[in-house]
């Protein structure tokens, strides 16, 4: 087994072999602090998962009619029940495309794209790089970003 520790802006992880641990700093951004870890470590493509506690939140909802999104922010304390989502690039740069469940103090739930949020408390995610290059392309007439495997 191969183990090597990192640290970088408001993260520390671990590698086990081809799998990251990583743990966010309270009041960190979890895109902005994932992101500098998916650069950091140079993954371009992959899954990832997470838990945790935010009380900010920015989530989007996407509407086909209009190829918009709608975004709403949540100020309060809330569990991270789930992150998932994978990495893939974007003209050329790493990008992270997350989906988020959160539970909330009177036990109902809020889910949806995640914009961004902010940790309070604990923020923890495993990544599973794929030793690939995978490229997402907009499509014009969905008005999303899809993949690309001509690319």
């Amino acid at each position: 087994m191969n183990v090597e520790n990192f640290k970088g802006n408001n993260w520390t992880a671990r590698k086990v072999d081809n799998v990251y641990i990583v743990s966010l700093k309270d009041k960190s951004g979890i895109v902005e602090t994932l992101t500098d870890f998916i650069q950091n470590q140079h993954i371009h493509s992959g899954e990832v998962t997470g838990i945790g506690a935010v009380n900010e939140v920015t989530l989007r909802f996407f509407t086909p009619s209009t190829k918009n999104y709608v975004d709403k922010t949540f100020y309060e304390q809330m569990e991270v029940t789930n992150i998932s989502g994978n990495v893939s690039e974007i003209e050329g740069k790493p990008t992270l495309h997350l989906h988020i469940t959160l539970g909330r103090e009177d036990y109902t739930a809020l889910a949806g794209h995640l914009l961004d949020a902010r940790i309070r408390g604990a923020g923890e995610f495993i990544f599973y790089p794929l030793n690939t290059s995978v490229t997402k392309i907009k499509d014009p007439e969905i008005g999303l970003n899809f993949y690309d495997f001509e690319k």
